[in-house]
């Protein structure tokens, strides 16, 4: 995979959170990793060797919604777009497809039943029922899915 292209806006929101990170972290090991993020993150190009950390980095700001309540929405965006260039950004967009494709099967058809259910703490199932078939879609932390398809349901 290439390097991640960061803008300056991106550099400028990530920076004071891996600072504070760095400040945190135990000793000189833990930082180490972290502080050639910051060397990249300054350049605006992450090698794919440390994209996955500035996923992670990048994900706990954006979940937290710390970044979109000091800094406003345009920022939580631009921090988003960011995200989606790492492998768990990408990984996340690529299981949304997935399950688009899944639902784009039940385009014209009436919908006959429709009902969610908890899975789990945070994983819930969606389940969407035509006369042709039914899908049921997971949602998780990690993300989402097509848990089962079944066609010619009653």
């Amino acid at each position: 995979m290439p390097s991640v292209t960061l803008d300056e806006l991106q550099r400028d929101l990530l920076l004071p959170q891996l600072d504070a990170f760095l400040a945190a972290a135990p000793d000189q090991e833990a930082r180490a990793p972290y502080a050639a993020l910051r060397a990249a993150i300054t350049s605006l190009e992450v090698p794919d060797e440390l994209a996955g950390r500035l996923g992670s980095i990048t994900e706990v700001l954006l979940t937290s919604g710390k970044i979109r309540s000091a800094h406003g929405p345009g920022s939580e965006l631009a921090l988003w777009a960011l995200f989606q260039k790492t492998p768990r950004g990408r990984d996340l967009m690529a299981s949304v497809e997935g399950v688009n494709a899944a639902l784009r099967e039940l385009n014209g058809q009436s919908l006959e039943f429709a009902g969610a259910v908890a899975r789990g703490p945070g994983a819930y199932a969606l389940t969407l029922r035509t006369g042709e078939l039914q899908i049921v879609i997971r949602f998780e932390p990690a993300g989402i899915r097509v848990e089962s398809v079944d066609f010619g349901s009653e």
